[in-house]
């Protein structure tokens, strides 16, 4: 749970490690994520954070790729390409359609490892949000 606060402040928002706990912990019983962590020897490295979704047209199950972090200090090892190798693994052994995720235009590096990984960008459709709160 410390690692995924630590990806929320790395975001600029507030500690919060109660409610991380109570969020990740919903997530899980509900069965609405799932979490694959990399450790390097017993240290939490890095994480990805997988949601489920549909898509109607392939008729099939897909995963948004919602969060990937990597502590600062394990950067530039191969953990977040080893966290991706995972989601990919999981896809494929869960017969899903695709995973898909966004990033910033000018995160370059993280753009790289996902190219580099065979992702590609998928820009057909404009992208619309309303945000409630």
């Amino acid at each position: 749970m410390p690692l995924f606060n630590a990806y929320r402040v790395f975001y600029q928002q507030p500690s919060d490690e109660e409610g991380v706990a109570a969020f990740l912990r919903d997530r899980i019983s509900h069965s609405e994520s799932v979490i694959l962590i990399a450790y390097e020897g017993e240290k939490a490295a890095g994480f990805v954070q997988l949601y489920p979704t549909f898509t109607s047209i392939g008729m099939q199950k897909a995963y948004i790729l919602n969060d990937l972090f990597v502590k600062k200090e394990f950067r530039r090892r191969g953990t977040g390409k080893a966290l991706l190798d995972e989601a990919f693994q999981f896809g494929v052994n869960e017969s899903i359609r695709f995973i898909i995720l966004e990033t910033a235009p000018e995160n370059h590096a993280a753009k790289a490892l996902y190219e580099s990984m065979g992702m590609q960008t998928y820009n057909e459709y404009n992208r619309y949000i309303k945000i409630f709160k």
